[in-house]
């Protein structure tokens, strides 16, 4: 049976989990109802890929936001209101009859559901230190691993049975869901007396430290980077799965499936590694495991095989080094800007959401043309975030802060 303050931080790891799950449901739940959507609101594919660059772009905006504003007024009341916001943002999607009215409210989602996960990671931070915090980042990793998984099929079921507009009601019901069970259980973690000023020129100076931050900002970039090997293909998953695969709206489990598998893996090794390995040899076992994926994914893509099951390894082995890393790219980078954590998690999510906004926009549908193409971007974005590591450890190692 579990003490009462394991039972406590258990139930803390899994609200922060649910909260950091909004963001690929936000995302994954409604590809399948592209179609329907297409033809319910007289639009093309182009116009419902915006509705996914409207919501990182607002997403990526607000995220620079979110942490700043609960530095000054503590983690859990910004939850609460992010929470109400995109519950009537979703709420409203699904009662909208124009492809306009989706941006609109598509933008209010991206503004309010990036609260989880900022603020989550600074509860994490402020919760624990060292191995300790590393350890419980990847257990929300794990947990939050499943949501790019089931989102997709979740919104296929609901797209088949009741159509697209359930699927936007899902999104209203679990926000709902999760604004409760912060308000009922999750502390607050940041005292009053730790809280930072809300003063306009103590935020500029606070955002211009962290963006002239080198080593900070080289971590956020690889993160962002990394996970684009990975993401090319979520964004890519109507056209990679029902044109390149031949697979139904009920399919994409064969995409994510395998991803939520690694990223559990990964996850679990995380785990286990935080206390027993060092970070840098965290990193080479990751980015060697993703290297290695790449590799296959450039092989089988060039002969381009017809069977889907050809493409699932490469899904599942880069997803478990991805997420055997997040751990260590996500701490060293707020050991970067100690005093402004909440801020620092911000810039980290929105330097990840702007670049998925590129992705989204321009990237995604220059290569989802071709499998081999969506394989060598992949490739070439894994190559940079090596890169972007190896700047981020060498400038670490003359930092003013030296867990960074």
């Amino acid at each position: 049976m579990l003490s009462k303050s394991a039972a406590g931080q258990f139930g803390t790891t899994v609200i922060l989990a649910g909260l950091a799950m909004l963001g690929p449901f936000s995302i994954n739940t409604y590809l399948p109802s592209f179609g329907e959507m297409a033809l319910e609101l007289g639009t093309d594919l182009v116009a419902l890929q915006l509705t996914v660059s409207i919501y990182f772009i607002a997403f990526a905006f607000m995220a620079l936001w979110h942490g700043a504003i609960s530095d000054s007024f503590g983690r859990r009341r910004v939850v609460l209101i992010g929470l109400a916001v995109y519950a009537l943002a979703s709420f409203g999607c699904a009662l909208a009859d124009r492809i306009e009215q989706i941006w609109v409210l598509r933008a209010f989602q991206g503004f309010s559901a990036g609260a989880g996960i900022v603020i989550g990671r600074a509860v994490v931070r402020d919760l624990h230190e060292g191995p300790l915090a590393q350890r419980m980042m990847s257990q929300v990793v794990l947990m939050f691993s499943v949501a790019p998984a089931l989102a997709p099929v979740i919104g296929g079921w609901l797209q088949v049975a009741f159509g697209w507009r359930a699927v936007f009601l899902f999104l209203s019901l679990l926000a709902v869901s999760l604004l409760l069970a912060t308000a009922l259980r999750l502390p607050e973690s940041l005292p009053v007396v730790s809280r930072q000023s809300f003063d306009p020129r103590a935020l500029l100076q606070g955002y211009v430290e962290v963006f002239r931050h080198k080593a900070f900002m080289a971590w956020a970039a690889a993160y962002a980077l990394m996970f684009g090997g990975s993401f090319i293909y979520v964004l890519s998953a109507p056209i990679f799965m029902m044109k390149h695969l031949g697979l139904a709206e009920t399919d994409f489990i064969m995409l994510f499936g395998p991803a939520m598998v690694g990223m559990m893996m990964g996850s679990v090794l995380a785990g286990r590694f935080a206390q027993r390995m060092s970070q840098a040899n965290t990193l080479r076992i990751g980015f060697g495991c993703m290297a290695a994926a790449s590799l296959y994914n450039l092989l089988i893509s060039f002969h381009m095989p017809a069977a889907p099951g050809w493409y699932l390894s490469y899904l599942l082995f880069f997803n478990c080094g991805m997420s055997l890393v997040i751990p260590v790219i996500t701490m060293r980078g707020l050991d970067c800007v100690p005093e402004r954590r909440g801020m620092g998690s911000s810039v980290q999510l929105a330097v990840q959401t702007a670049f998925n906004a590129f992705l989204a926009a321009i990237l995604a549908p220059l290569v989802w043309g071709s499998v081999l193409m969506m394989a060598l971007c992949a490739t070439a974005l894994l190559a940079a975030s090596a890169l972007g590591v190896w700047l981020a450890w060498r400038m670490s190692l003359t930092s003013a802060s030296p867990a960074c």
